[in-house]
């Protein structure tokens, strides 16, 4: 008796632990309340209907808890009710891509519980989902799999029509959500962004329940054409996971990019092969909020940079994923753009002389005592090529063009991602306008991007980064091995001088 006792101990600790943190706790109404109105309702608003103050400038627009439509779920696709769990996982750990932080650093779990219970009346519901998402036996993810997954992924167009081939949202229909708000497909690349969670069993619920709100249905929904038994959203499942490692990923402490030095020709195309060589740095992309028109509903969200150089030039590749095309007057692309659509575009920010010291420009175009040089890259329209510009900036108020003579650009779009490669000569015949590149030399570096079929992305509507680091890299060779032996032979040469002397 006394074993059997023990042992039901052990199997109900275990089954706490396992539950986690997340395990539904009842929470209290009116606490919840006080945490809602000072936290969450400038956003969400006081009524819990998404009309916050804030409604205007964020995109997706807030949850509208009255609706008790939630798009992040565990329940059936049948059952419009979440579990709390799943309500109490969106408040800790945020709605990446969104607006909605991460709550865990500021409430402790007991406020969260009770910020679910309140946030349950606004929709005047109690009761728990009758139905839950069917796992089935979960498949491991492995190359047969993960192969099947792909063929579900593309046949018929079953996920191609909105995701993309490369899975990187390049969609070819403009999609909405229930409330008439533009929405875009997810970048299945890039895993941090996935709402909900990125491992297999967080991307089969997805599958299953759909996405409430938007054009992602549900693959469980035996009234769909494009349904998927519960095999067959395992491998989809899969699939979906391994093109997470096909993105370039955010590393924060790396902040250089290093240019290593070619002996000839640099490349001369965004493909050139000699680019997979090359140590490629990624940052993140925010919006503009430094001057009028301030920017607050950014599609851009990473920039990818590579460098090369020779004797002469230097050339800059610059890659970031974008869902779609920017053309203006071309007919394909302006059904999916906001209107008005208008061009994407790169730039690229670089101080005119290199400090001296750690003192840099004003990241946001420059200052009166310190210039910058911008190279900006526009897609081009139907009736017009891509074009490039040189500026000169001292702020945002005093800007320059100037003839780009010398300043090359050459660009490539391909399955969601564009690729710009910018090439100048190390030097130019003006030196108190333009930086003179100079190797070993940390130079700062800052970078803005724009897409044209988003909120039209235009002019000071953009995202952007802070200042970085460029670092053109000596060339190694031979020169520093003779250069050692030279100073070894210098060395003995006097050892041997020393003895002979003190030997006469």
């Amino acid at each position: 008796m006394v074993k059997r006792c023990i042992i039901t101990l052990v199997v109900l600790a275990c089954a706490l632990f396992i539950a986690g943190p997340a395990a539904a706790k009842p929470g209290d109404v009116a606490r919840g309340k006080d945490i809602y109105d000072h936290r969450c309702a400038v956003c969400h608003g006081a009524e819990g209907d998404g009309a916050g103050a804030a409604k205007d400038l964020l995109n997706p627009p807030p949850r509208d808890f009255s609706s008790g439509n939630y798009k992040i779920k565990t329940s059936s696709f049948e059952d419009m009710v979440p579990n709390d769990e799943d309500v109490f996982r969106m408040i800790r750990d945020g709605m990446p891509g969104t607006a909605m932080p991460g709550w865990k650093d500021l409430l402790v779990e007991r406020d969260i519980w009770d910020l679910v219970a309140y946030v349950k009346t606004f929709a005047k519901y109690d009761k728990p989902p009758d139905k839950q998402v069917d796992y089935g036996t979960k498949i491991a993810s492995s190359a047969d799999s993960i192969a099947k997954g792909k063929k579900l992924f593309e046949d018929g167009d079953r996920c191609v029509e909105c995701h993309g081939k490369s899975g990187k949202g390049s969609a070819s229909k403009r999609l909405k959500g229930d409330a008439g708000e533009r929405t875009w497909p997810r970048n299945l690349t890039k895993a941090w962004t996935f709402r909900g969670g990125s491992k297999p069993e967080d991307i089969f619920a997805r599958i299953s329940t759909g996405i409430a709100g938007t054009e992602m249905p549900s693959f469980a929904d035996p009234a769909s054409k494009k349904k998927l038994s519960v095999e067959e959203r395992w491998h989809v499942a899969n699939y979906v996971a391994s093109l997470a490692v096909t993105g370039n990923r955010v590393n924060a402490d790396n902040t250089v990019i290093k240019a290593d030095k070619l002996e000839g020709d640099l490349p001369a195309t965004p493909e050139d092969p000699r680019w997979e060589k090359s140590v490629p740095s990624t940052f993140y992309l925010v919006p503009q909020l430094i001057a009028a028109e301030r920017y607050f509903k950014p599609a851009n969200d990473t920039i990818t940079v590579r460098a090369l150089y020779n004797d002469k030039m230097i050339a800059l590749l610059l890659e970031w994923d974008d869902r779609s095309k920017s053309i203006p007057g071309d007919e394909s692309a302006e059904k999916l753009a906001d209107a008005p659509i208008a061009e994407d575009g790169v730039a690229v920010q670089l101080p005119v002389a290199i400090p001296k010291d750690m003192e840099k420009p004003y990241f946001g175009m420059g200052d009166a005592a310190h210039p910058v040089n911008i190279w900006h890259w526009a897609s081009g329209t139907k009736d017009a090529v891509e074009r490039i510009q040189l500026l000169n900036s001292r702020g945002y108020k005093e800007i320059e063009q100037r003839d780009a003579a010398g300043l090359n650009a050459k660009a490539s779009y391909r399955d969601g991602t564009w690729k710009v490669l910018f090439t100048r000569s190390l030097s130019t015949a003006t030196p108190e306008k333009d930086l003179q590149f100079a190797e070993g030399k940390f130079i700062p570096i800052a970078f803005a991007a724009w897409d044209g079929s988003n909120n039209s992305e235009n002019g000071s509507k953009h995202t952007m980064t802070t200042w970085y680091w460029l670092l053109l890299k000596p060339a190694t060779g031979y020169q520093p091995l003779i250069a050692a032996l030279l100073v070894m032979l210098l060395f003995v040469g006097g050892l041997l001088w020393w003895a002979r002397s003190a030997r006469a």
